[in-house]
């Protein structure tokens, strides 16, 4: 807790007036209620950290890495992958497009330059007790929605409601573990009551973190939460929708009128009068938008474009930057994953053999030109990452659950399950996959273990006779140098693997109906992890969720869950997310890829950044702002469209 929060006692209420008996027995009420306050006493402050520690003061005048003089103007154009055919990005119906959730905000937002604070936006402030059993948030007077009417308690109650009962189903498993009631206490003030036996560290910043909406204009329209729209919803957020070409072409427009454009937390932010996505279903053909200016912006996630691409005339001529900035944030934890609803996939060891078969080393020599690191961990780049064997608070953390008999007494002693490292070369062409390299061998004992023995025609089959079967799910043609080798090397070894592509729309349905056997799929993670470890790894979420892809079922992973969810020190976050960590590896549902610890940017030279940015965001629609006599310049240069 910062200096500026303060510590206030429950108020008592006054004392009857009457007779002397009256009095005395109000008296001594009073003392007790007084005593019982005493006790309980009542943090209130302007934002919240899960260890109560707050970077910026309350009436900071703005955040360390903004510019807060940016210029406002311009356009920051990007591209989007694939289609849209929905503004709402709270269903599963439709594909919303790209930064749908920009109309909306909350009653606290996070920062850039801290992990794991929160604090006030569309509130003022919150209090709290220190065992954060519940919160009270006092909205802002002049907080309102785009429409110019007032953001008040009962649309954050609706806006709650709403998250509870529609919509998204990893929203309303959650809360309704946690949230015993909301109660609206006057027009700007709510609070949220948790209910007893659930960890209570960040339930203040979830339900604070949830977007708010406007209740009048839900009934005024007959909006159903649910179905898939075109029209956004109403919010008080910087920007509106400004037009469409539905699949094609999304433009968004700074809202001129926006109720926070002058607050702490929003000065030199928001900066571009436009935001602009044009869709396009091919990388290559948006690589070449890109170059001849159809949009300006770009973040480049394929390595050899990044190595060998970047030489083309505006870039030639200084009309492009191209920059490789510092990105400390977690990885994304991209990678394989398979469908654990599927037979084939049951015995771990038929998880273990799959993986084993993906070469990293040679894909990020042939393919990625040596930019990549490998993810071994849910956390990595962060110290959360677990490595080696178990630390003894981290095996503390096991034991019982190994005692129980939900977890390998190997977990204990075992390093780390990393992920496995291949030869460095691909595989000659013209001669058999020799039987003595490691990992084939490995993989080939851990088929016939489970079962799987090489048939007829060289195909693995189990005792019924059926094959192995392995398709990969893939709406990207650049994925398919990735995928095509992993391929072949599953055949090779006896399994009858293909590689379907799909369009966006077909890959988003098959996700959403869990049809599919292993898709690409992303964990981001908190450096503070929360509630959201339940959407993406909690059994209750393995049948309804679209994090849970896999459909992970593990009592041992949700008691650890709740470990992490109970740590009450960042040390103890610490020990307990890297006994998670070793855990969720040791499920082996997934096959990690790659990460990087930059961002690759390009861009026409009329944009501009602080220096330096902040360590958890590259915030180029966000603090970024434009230069308009370099715009000028590159006009005259004929540079730009």
């Amino acid at each position: 807790m910062t200096a500026a929060a303060r510590t206030l006692p429950a108020l008592a209420p006054r004392a009857a007036r009457g007779t002397a008996a009256a009095a005395a027995l109000a008296l001594a009420g009073a003392m007790a209620v007084a005593g019982a306050a005493r006790a309980e006493e009542v943090i209130r402050a302007h934002g919240i950290s899960p260890f109560g520690d707050l970077k910026y003061p309350a009436g900071f005048a703005h955040l360390d890495y903004v510019n807060p003089d940016a210029p406002k103007g311009g356009e920051l154009s990007l591209w989007a992958f694939g289609g849209f055919d929905s503004m709402n990005p709270y269903t599963i119906k439709g594909r919303s497009g790209a930064f749908a959730t920009i109309f909306y905000e909350s009653l606290l937002e996070g920062v850039a330059d801290e992990h794991s604070a929160s604090y006030c936006h569309l509130c003022e402030s919150l209090e709290y007790p220190p065992a954060r059993e519940w919160v009270v948030f006092h909205l802002r007077p002049e907080a309102r929605f785009s429409d110019g009417s007032p953001v008040t308690a009962e649309d954050v109650l609706f806006s709650y409601e709403t998250f509870l009962t529609k919509g998204l189903s990893d929203f309303r498993l959650v809360l309704s573990q946690q949230v015993e009631r909301a109660t609206v206490l006057g027009p700007l003030s709510i609070r949220f009551d948790f209910k007893p036996g659930v960890p209570t560290r960040d339930l203040p910043a979830t339900v604070g973190g949830l977007p708010v909406f406007s209740k009048a204009h839900f009934e005024a329209n007959g909006i159903d939460f649910e179905a898939s729209t075109l029209t956004p919803f109403v919010g008080s957020g910087p920007y509106l929708l400004d037009s469409m070409r539905v699949g094609q072409t999304l433009v968004y427009r700074r809202n001129p009128d926006y109720w926070a454009k002058d607050m702490p937390l929003m000065r030199g932010r928001a900066n571009f009068d436009r935001i602009r996505f044009e869709y396009y279903a091919d990388y290559d053909a948006a690589f070449e938008g890109f170059k001849g200016g159809s949009y300006t912006f770009r973040t480049e996630a394929r390595a050899t474009l990044w190595a060998t691409g970047y030489d083309f005339p505006a870039l030639r001529a200084g009309h492009v930057v191209r920059r490789a900035l510092p990105d400390g944030t977690i990885a994304t934890g991209q990678s394989f994953v398979f469908n654990l609803r599927r037979p084939q996939f049951q015995d771990p060891r038929v998880r273990e053999a799959i993986s084993l078969m993906f070469n990293f080393e040679w894909s990020n020599v042939a393919l990625f030109n040596g930019l990549y690191a490998r993810i071994n961990s849910f956390w990595e780049n962060s110290e959360l990452a677990a490595g080696g064997p178990p630390s003894p608070e981290e095996a503390a953390i096991l034991k019982p659950l190994v005692d129980e008999g939900l977890l390998p007494a190997s977990i204990l002693t075992d390093e780390a399950v990393m992920a496995p490292v291949s030869w460095t070369r691909e595989r000659d062409r013209a001669e058999q996959v020799q039987l003595d390299r490691p990992n084939l061998r490995r993989a080939s004992a851990l088929l016939d273990e489970a079962g799987w023995t090489v048939g007829a025609g060289g195909l693995r089959r189990n005792a019924a006779g059926q094959t192995l079967r392995v398709e990969f799910l893939n709406d990207s043609p650049s994925f398919d140098r990735i995928i095509n080798p992993f391929v072949e090397n599953l055949r090779q070894l006896g399994i009858e693997a293909t590689n379907a592509r799909v369009d966006n729309a077909q890959l988003v349905n098959r996700e959403r109906s869990h049809d599919f056997d292993i898709v690409t799929h992303q964990f981001p993670m908190g450096y503070v992890p929360g509630s959201s470890l339940k959407q993406y790894f909690g059994s209750q979420s393995a049948d309804n969720s679209t994090f849970n892809l896999m459909g992970l079922r593990s009592p041992a992973i949700d008691r650890l869950i709740e470990v992490v969810l109970a740590a009450d020190s960042a040390e103890a976050v610490l020990h307990a997310t890297r006994a998670l960590d070793r855990a969720l590896r040791a499920e082996r549902f997934w096959v990690p890829q790659w990460f990087k610890d930059e961002h690759w940017v390009a861009y026409f030279d009329m944009y501009e950044h602080p220096d330096p940015l902040p360590p958890y965001s590259l915030g180029h629609a966000d603090f970024w702002w434009w230069n308009a006599e370099k715009a000028a310049a590159l006009r005259a240069a004929g540079a730009l469209r």
